[in-house]
């Protein structure tokens, strides 16, 4: 088993969460709830890079900062309609989920 961190992002709606991730390349892995009606957890994945999301109101907050590095920060920019900014590490972007929880997602210069 390869050792990993993933983050946990607060969402008030699951289903419109995971839509808005899809825009980034994510897809839905699984989804749990102790029983119908009750808050969702969710998993989404991008390749190796994988987020929980949660209806949880203990399980995180909003606001929270999450960096992801990918190939092709450009596809993203013109999927969202933002322009890319170089920083002296990378090219990068920020966006806000539904939620407001921020991303902010470069691709590492040479």
């Amino acid at each position: 088993m390869d050792e990993e961190v993933i983050p946990i992002l607060r969402v008030e709606d699951a289903a419109a969460a995971v839509t808005w991730y899809e825009r980034l390349g994510f897809a839905m892995q699984w989804e749990h709830r102790f029983e119908s009606g009750l808050p969702a957890f969710v998993e989404v994945a991008r390749g190796g890079v994988r987020l929980f999301l949660s209806e949880h109101k203990g399980d995180a907050r909003p606001d929270t900062l999450v960096y992801l590095r990918i190939r092709d920060v450009e596809a993203i920019a013109s999927e969202f309609g933002v322009p890319a900014k170089d920083a002296p590490w990378a090219r990068e972007i920020e966006l806000r989920d539904p939620d407001g929880n921020r991303l902010r997602i470069g691709t590492p210069t040479e």
